[in-house]
Parts: C-alpha cells; structure tokens; sequence
C-alpha cells in the first residue's frame, strides 16, 4: 500500500469507527468545562494539552476550562480512588458487583470530578483494566457495567461524556496486531463500542487508526518506533497521534483560515480571516491579513509524528492561495521574517503555513508553553494538596487551615495563568509579501 493511500486508509478508519451520539459539529462547545479522567496515559498530561490547545486556538473568543484529573494505575472501578476489592469484583454476581462498582465508581467521581461541575467529561480506560493479559470475560464484565455507571453518574448533572478507547500497547515486534494483549484491548474497545452505543454516549475509537499507522511503519521498518516513550506510555509524538485520532473523532474542524489572492487583479476570497492593503509591485505582492484563530499548535518534540499521519491536512489548515503568479520560486515572510519558499504552482493550490516558521507559529507555541504550566499547576493542587494524605500524627485544625489558604493560592495562580492564555490566544495582524526568491 502507498503511504498515501495508507494515509487515506487510516484517517478513513479514524472517522468512520466513532460513534457521535451529538449534532454535527465540534463536541467540546463554548462556555465548556471539560475533565479528562483516565490512567496513567491520561495523567501524563500531553494529549490532554494538545487537545486543549487544539480548542482554545481555535476558537479564541470561547468561554472554555480544562482539568486533567488522570491517575496512574487506574481502571474504570476507579481503584486508585476507591480501592474496591478486585478480586471479589470480578468474581460477583451482577447484582453484587453492581453494588461494588456503585460505591467504587460513585466516591471516586464525588471527589475528583463533580465538584469540578464539567459538562464534558472524555473517559480513557482500558490499559490498566484489561491487566495486560489475554482477554477476561469477568474482567471485561466489571469494565463494561463500570463504563455505564460512569455514564449514568456524570449525565445525572447533564454532563455529556465522550468514551475514549486506549490505544494499542507498541512492543517492540513486528506483528503488535498478533500479541494477546494487545487482542485483548482490542475486545475491551469493541464492548466499549457498544456500551456507548447503548447510552447514546459519543465514542472514539483510537485503537484502530493508532494500530494502522504503527503496522505501516513497521512494515517499512521492523523495529520502528513511533510514539516515543515507552511501549504503554508514548512520548510526545505518540500523543499526538492520539490527539488526532481523538479530535476527528470530536468532530474538529480541520480549516484555520484561507486567504485566496490574485496576483495580477488583486481579487480576495477568504474563509476565516481578513485581508487589507493588497498592493502589488516589482513583482511583490503584498498585504495584511488577520485571522480567527491560530493554527492548531504542534509540540516541537513531536514533530515526527507530522511525517506519518496528516494531522495538519485534517486539524490544521491555516492556507495561503496565490493565483496568476509567474512561474518560478518564490518567498513568503510574515512581518519581515521568511515563513517558506515555494513554487509558484504549489501555491496556486494553496500552502498550509501551520508549521512555517515566523511569529503565527510562535505564538500557537506559546499558548501551548502556557498551557502545559497551568496543567502543571492545577495537577500540582489536586494530588500534593487537596487530597494529599497527612500521616495521623500530622493531622490537626492547623492542617486544613493551612491546606485550605494553600488551596486558595494555587487557584488564584491558576486563575492568573488562564488569564495569560486567554491574552495570548487572540490573533494579531500580521503583514505578508509574496516575492520572487532569491537565485
């Protein structure tokens, strides 16, 4: 298979195996809150982040709030909150095991979730749940009737909920698709499938469309790795893979902005952004646009993962159309500072400019860097504050008089920090010149 057609073959897996329970349209909506709840993959806080950053460009003048609340180690039970009996777990009978996973499931949402008062909460179990062997009906019995509760609890305040499979673990051998457990979280995600399709919850498969792009590059390289980290943790480019996956998945747009000119009338179209002062001399096109939104932000480590997927074609169009210009080379700075070199027919089909260096790229970065810091710190006051656990001796009034002012300072840190993102997400004018590139 060609790796275009291998491209065209995984965005068509990632599409058509999500199940969107909402109108057409963008899930995450102005004026949401939404709560990432997961394991370890999710605590890493780096799909998270993409996606937030993903939204918060995109629609900058949106009312919007994001809070991971992932925990290593944990399952749908939610044992690392609750600490349910496991083994009696899946050893009772549906009315019993009901019962377990109402408790489970219903204080470790009261603490960690509800009092944050989402409305859109994404859901990412699996890893952990299916305890990296072959598939276990009673096993995926207890993770199936937990999935639902967790449905029932959130939608009970009208929180709509988004169930997110796990994507595949990357031994390092080149048949993944052929190693039990992965066979398993293929299970685990086809029962979650239905559990969604049954609550009328929206559901994004990564599995598949992770699995596609890995056994492809494994088909040109044996020991190719592709998500970094390690095989159940990827680092940042694996993430943002994930990140692809499960945006398309949420219906996300994928155009930033077209500015379309011709370069011998003048004429402009454009879809989402402005163009002003168009002049045209010695060749030099010239004119200022202002857009939108920016384009989708890309972590610099994982830029990798922009060679093997078309995450800017389907997330990030921020296009750039010149018509009627002579044949030849030619550059395009923004403010002075040279964004790409190009051919004169490239760009007469348009040129995605989401990744071109210069001061639109740099500032989609920086709302990225502030977006991890204020992640940092809102992880920082839930796990080493809130419900940090004092040693018996250590507790006293003086504890949670101290806690709570504590509390307070980070939230107002928070606060300051999501202020500086709001700043730093509005789109600025920028002046652009098309002109002839040097020999």
């Amino acid at each position: 298979m060609s790796h275009h057609r291998l491209l065209g073959f995984v965005a068509t897996v990632a599409f058509s195996l999500r199940t969107v329970s909402l109108a057409a349209g963008f899930s995450i909506q102005d004026g949401d809150r939404v709560v990432f709840l997961g394991d370890s993959i999710t605590e890493q806080r780096l799909y998270t982040t993409y996606i937030e950053a993903y939204a918060l460009t995109r629609h900058p003048d949106w009312k919007l709030t994001f809070r991971n609340v992932g925990w290593g180690g944990d399952t749908a039970w939610l044992r690392q909150r609750a600490h349910p009996d496991e083994g009696q777990l899946f050893a009772a009978d549906g009315t019993a095991q009901q019962k377990m996973v109402e408790d489970s499931v219903g204080r470790g949402l009261a603490r960690d979730v509800l009092p944050l008062r989402p409305t859109f909460v994404t859901v990412k179990f699996g890893m952990n749940d299916h305890s990296y062997q072959a598939f276990r009906p009673d096993i995926y019995g207890a993770y199936a009737r937990s999935q639902r509760e967790i449905a029932k609890v959130l939608a009970r305040g009208g929180t709509r909920v988004a169930f997110l499979t796990p994507q595949p673990i990357e031994d390092k051998r080149p048949d993944p698709d052929k190693d039990v457990k992965n066979q398993s979280l293929r299970k685990f995600s086809d029962g979650l499938k239905d559990v969604a399709s049954a609550n009328g919850t929206t559901f994004v498969d990564q599995f598949d469309p992770y699995m596609g792009v890995m056994m492809a590059e494994r088909a040109k390289d044996p020991k190719a790795f592709i998500g970094g980290g390690d095989a159940v943790h990827p680092g940042p480019a694996g993430h943002t893979i994930m990140a692809w996956v499960i945006l398309k998945g949420l219906g996300a747009p994928a155009l930033v902005s077209l500015a379309d000119i011709n370069a011998t009338t003048k004429h402009v179209k454009v879809e989402g952004c402005r163009v002003e002062h168009v002049t045209l001399a010695d060749g030099r096109l010239g004119f200022d646009r202002i857009d939108d939104a920016l384009p989708m932000p890309i972590d610099a480590r994982a830029e990798a993962a922009l060679k093997i997927t078309p995450i800017l074609d389907e997330l990030s169009r921020y296009e750039l159309r010149i018509t009627d210009l002579p044949a030849g080379s030619y550059e395009v700075t923004i403010d002075g500072e040279v964004a790409a070199k190009v051919g004169a027919d490239v760009l007469a089909k348009g040129y995605n400019l989401s990744l071109a260096p210069g001061p639109v790229r740099n500032q989609a970065r920086e709302v990225l860097r502030l977006v991890f810091h204020k992640n940092d710190l809102f992880f920082n006051r839930w796990r080493n504050v809130q419900i940090h656990s004092f040693p018996v001796w250590a507790n006293g009034p003086e504890v949670e008089t101290r806690r709570t002012a504590e509390v307070k300072r980070l939230d107002d840190e928070i606060a300051a920090a999501e202020a500086k993102i709001d700043a730093a997400r509005k789109p600025k004018s920028h002046h652009f010149e098309v002109r002839p590139a040097s020999p």
